[in-house]
């Protein structure tokens, strides 16, 4: 028996902790409804009023890929202390699905409650006697604010939240506000929705000892944060480091980056037309695109392609040209992109690729989320290519990581791939307000102005190389002393074909050596320490918000592990230096065959026989007690 085997049998099992009960700012609802009745937007309009009162707040999207009709289900979490993971427990349920209305009731934790719609469930047999059942006639009280049918599915939406609100104790004041935001200049709808929401609220406020003994109170939880979702910030992040050029073909869950990206673009990268009105061939200034206002022009390009594979293209065509430009993905699409993404490794071209990752393989479960493009991505494309990845683990890092993406890939001419998840890229998360420094000035690279070749008596495309193995690149139309032929075929230091062995071995061997070298510009891992402990938990992307929380409870538990949160590969020599300091470490992922471990001991020398893995990849967020189970399952507890 190991020595590491050893001191585990002799420790004395953990003890589980009591089970928390809800309280004040601190507890779980569920709201459990069908795909296409519109209740994503009521459901997120709680989730908002409850921010807006200071409290910290997460929601997540549970919900199938099929357009219109099958269970999906809103799990919000309340939580004064900041933590946003799922919990697993359900302590107000609002089962306004009558297909999943007895397993949402068996879903509800005892001492909890549900609240139905008692016009659809009238004579249910309620089987617990240890729930609170809340019967409000929802649909018969929207049927007074209109006799149509369509609307009234939104509005009982409405008057659900209502209910909610008056059950909860959240304010009805910042609901209305926010309902005023949504509805602005369409008097009639706004009029309707804020009907429906006192309909709601009234009832329930008149008919049930409100609030529940758990609910919301407010606090100051939530200064200087916004609370917003991975695909709009990742929209920002490449508007403010300047991309210019985009393509893409549609896939869920990444097209709102495209989306957003689009309008913000639209508002701020429209310049005045100070073309002459014929510059068009006879029409009118900015007349190439009916949605532009005239009188200005689009200094942008935004291309929805037939498939991934052109979009790529696009995308590498459009940086070897010296614009920033990026595409937005998913595992299908990247797969389609491998070949593409080889050439520019190889012919030394930069992109930016946005991988919004979901459950698969093949179509999968596009609408679930996971981690399971790792090995994917790090190796895209056949022969031996390796690729530079970053890991955001929330919106703010979505931002902060397209910023790092374009200045990488332009620095060491190489793609850049950025791996978020369906929860990051579309579900709201807290995170600190967005900051940007004015000063920032995009880091281009190595490329040669007309000046910088009119001093070189010749100019060779891949030699000399700096000493982070980079050489220099010109753009096209600069000088005709800047020309040279793009290869994707072996070719050798100075750009020209070659088969020859060493030669061919040579440019290669610097591209690992670049890849290395890249290390130092990208995000180093966030390491924590607990008091000496022996073990360590690594983690990457979206399971940060669970871990980091069952590092909490394993201390309280008498289980002291410390923690690494991989942002970037190639690795920090940190990671190695992390797996080294301590006797075992357990890696925590969402994916079946363990690919960040994987990489770890593929690429970081972890021995592993030393290194643990707790994987969770049913496609929903994980959560908390799947982390602490799985680690005090590693360790033999």
């Amino acid at each position: 028996m190991s020595a590491w085997a050893a001191s585990i049998d002799e420790r004395p099992a953990a003890p589980a902790p009591p089970e928390r009960a809800p309280g004040v700012n601190d507890f779980s609802c569920t709201i459990a409804t069908a795909n296409g009745t519109g209740s994503a937007s009521a459901n997120a309009l709680l989730v908002r009023a409850v921010f807006r009162m200071g409290v910290p707040v997460s929601g997540k999207n549970l919900l199938p890929s099929n357009i219109q009709g099958m269970p999906t289900w809103y799990e919000i979490r309340v939580n004064g202390d900041g933590h946003t993971a799922r919990t697993g427990r359900c302590h107000l349920m609002a089962a306004m699905n009558a297909q999943t209305f007895p397993q949402d009731v068996a879903a509800v934790a005892p001492g909890g409650y549900v609240l139905y719609d008692a016009t659809a469930v009238p004579s249910y047999r309620w089987e617990r006697d240890d729930v609170g059942f809340l019967g409000v006639p929802l649909s018969l009280l929207v049927g007074e604010v209109s006799e149509d049918p369509r609307q009234r599915v939104l509005l009982r939406n409405v008057a659900y939240v209502g209910a909610l609100s008056a059950l909860l104790a959240v304010d009805p004041t910042v609901v209305a506000a926010a309902l005023s935001e949504r509805f602005a200049g369409r008097p009639e709808l706004e009029q309707a929705n804020q009907r429906a929401f006192e309909l709601g609220f009234d009832h329930a406020e008149s008919r049930v000892d409100c609030p529940l003994p758990f609910h919301v109170a407010p606090a100051h939880g939530t200064a200087g944060a916004v609370l917003m979702d991975g695909n709009t910030s990742t929209a920002i992040g490449c508007l403010y480091a300047g991309a210019t050029v985009a393509a893409w073909y549609p896939i869920t869950p990444s097209t709102s980056v495209m989306d957003r990206f689009g309008e913000l673009c639209a508002r701020y990268r429209r310049v005045p037309d100070v073309q002459p009105a014929d510059a068009l061939g006879g029409g009118p200034a900015g007349a190439g695109d009916l949605d532009t206002p005239a009188g200005q022009r689009d200094n942008y390009l935004i291309v929805q392609a037939e498939d991934e594979l052109a979009a790529i293209g696009m995308v590498v065509g459009a940086n070897w040209n010296g614009a920033r430009a990026f595409t937005a993905t998913s595992g299908p699409g990247l797969s389609l992109m491998g070949e593409l993404l080889g050439l520019a490794y190889y012919a030394e071209i930069p992109a930016v690729v946005f991988d919004v990752q979901r459950s698969g393989p093949s179509t999968g479960m596009p609408t679930r989320t996971q981690q399971a493009d790792l090995l994917e991505a790090a190796y895209a494309s056949h022969g031996d290519t390796k690729h530079l990845l970053l890991f955001p683990a929330d919106p703010k890092e979505c931002f902060d990581f397209a910023v790092v993406a374009f200045d990488a890939a332009e620095r060491f001419q190489t793609p850049v791939l950025v791996l978020s998840d369906f929860d990051i890229g579309m579900n709201d998360w807290v995170v600190p307000r967005l900051q940007w420094d004015d000063r920032f000035q995009p880091d281009r690279g190595r490329v040669l102005s007309r000046g910088d070749l009119a001093s070189m008596e010749r100019y060779f495309r891949y030699a000399p190389w700096d000493d982070e193995h980079v050489a220099a690149r010109t753009l096209p139309g600069v000088d005709p002393k800047g020309a040279y032929f793009t290869r994707g075929s072996g070719h050798d230091s100075l750009g020209d074909y070659t088969e020859a062995p060493q030669r061919y071995q040579e440019v290669v061997d610097r591209l690992a050596a670049k890849h290395a070298a890249a290390t130092g510009h990208l995000p180093e891992p966030l390491v924590e320490h607990h008091g000496g402990a022996r073990v360590g938990v690594i983690t990457l992307g979206s399971a940060d918000a669970a871990v980091r929380e069952a590092v909490e409870e394993l201390a309280g538990r008498g289980v002291p592990v410390d923690y690494l949160r991989v942002r970037s590969f190639p690795f920090h020599a940190a990671v190695a230096d992390f797996l080294r300091a301590h006797d075992r470490c357990i890696v925590v992922e969402q994916n079946r065959d363990g690919q960040l471990r994987s990489l770890l001991v593929a690429e970081a020398a972890a021995a592993p026989d030393r290194l643990g893995s707790v994987r969770c990849y049913g496609g929903l967020p994980v959560t908390v007690p799947d982390v602490v189970d799985g680690i005090l399952l590693e360790l033999g507890r």
